[in-house]
């Protein structure tokens, strides 16, 4: 089934297509000041949450929870170089029904970072992160909702725990064609910059793929969450900021399934969301991966790119709701 939601209920989108801006950085224009944030934004990023850590061979893995664990529960997932952080506005709104948990990769935000990286390693991450947070031993079985990178990664996690599992909503992460050419995930010959002061390290914070947001509050959370503090110079006790994730770990992945073999596996109810906009989601990818799972919903989620969270998070947030509300029954 296919339907677009074009819910806009605080003028959360911009028509125009990505410009060229977006390949610099958008808080450029702030000079390091937080852009203004509507009240609804700023209630949601001050509400509590509580920060663990898990193990999972050998790395520590960080994620985040809200809500009260006698709740449904729901595990969110973000996408390549992003962290538990981008769902700390999503997150309190589905808190009053939900018992929400947010994780962090490995080699990604407050996670530590790994010699190897593969998709089954990211899997376990979830699984066990699930299991740390009580999340198996809800009231029920508990949703999974995973963003682009994490789209991929979720696929295999249901794939071999389905039953697991009460929902799988992947949003944003397109299942190619065979006949479609791809390079693979992005290379970086260099590791990380160290920028001297905080305000010289968010001027040069890009979302990726790139491309443009109205609401710069949004991004500019991130990115000072996506930053840490080290040392400037080894002769010296000045320090700089640069960014948390591991910078080659594309260099050390290996993917070892097809994600629509993985689709074909998955037993869970299922369900797909894109970007109407998104410069990742043709109508050609959609139309393939609607028919790799007939059976899935698919939803589009109007004015919004890529980033859906970010260009339309309130009609994200429906769509969620009503999606967990269908599944529940």
């Amino acid at each position: 089934m296919w339907r677009t939601v074009q819910e806009d209920r605080s003028r959360m989108a911009d028509e125009s297509p990505p410009s060229t801006h977006a390949l610099t950085s958008l808080l450029t224009p702030y000079g390091g000041a937080q852009p203004p944030a509507p009240d609804w934004f700023r209630s949601a990023v001050s509400t509590p949450y509580v920060t663990e850590y898990v193990t999972v061979s050998g790395a520590r893995i960080h994620y985040q929870c809200w809500g009260e664990r006698d709740r449904p529960g729901l595990l969110l997932v973000h996408g390549n170089g992003a962290h538990a952080h981008w769902y700390d506005f999503i997150a309190p709104c589905l808190a009053d029904e939900y018992y929400v948990v947010a994780m962090t990769f490995s080699g990604m935000g407050d996670s530590d970072w790994r010699d190897k990286y593969t998709i089954s390693g990211f899997s376990a991450e979830q699984i066990e992160v699930c299991q740390q947070a009580g999340l198996f031993q809800g009231p029920q079985k508990p949703f999974l909702i995973a963003h682009s990178f994490g789209g991929f990664v979720s696929l295999q996690t249901g794939a071999y725990h389905s039953e697991k599992f009460a929902g799988l909503m992947i949003v944003d992460s397109p299942i190619r064609p065979p006949d479609d050419p791809w390079n693979g995930p992005p290379s970086r010959p260099r590791g990380n910059r160290i920028y001297a002061d905080l305000n010289s390290a968010l001027a040069r914070f890009r979302l990726a793929p790139p491309q443009d947001c109205e609401h710069h509050f949004i991004v500019d959370y991130i990115a000072r969450h996506s930053l840490k503090q080290v040392p400037l110079k080894s002769e010296t006790d000045e320090t700089g900021w640069t960014w948390k994730f591991d910078p080659f770990i594309w260099q050390h992945f290996e993917s070892e399934n097809r994600p629509a073999d993985m689709v074909s596996r998955i037993s869970c109810p299922l369900s797909f969301v894109r970007g109407e906009t998104s410069g990742l989601m043709s109508d050609r990818i959609w139309t393939y991966m609607s028919g790799l799972r007939p059976d899935a919903d698919f939803v589009s989620i109007a004015k919004a790119n890529h980033h859906v969270m970010l260009d339309q998070p309130l009609a994200f947030v429906s769509v969620v709701r009503r999606q967990l509300q269908a599944w529940s029954g």
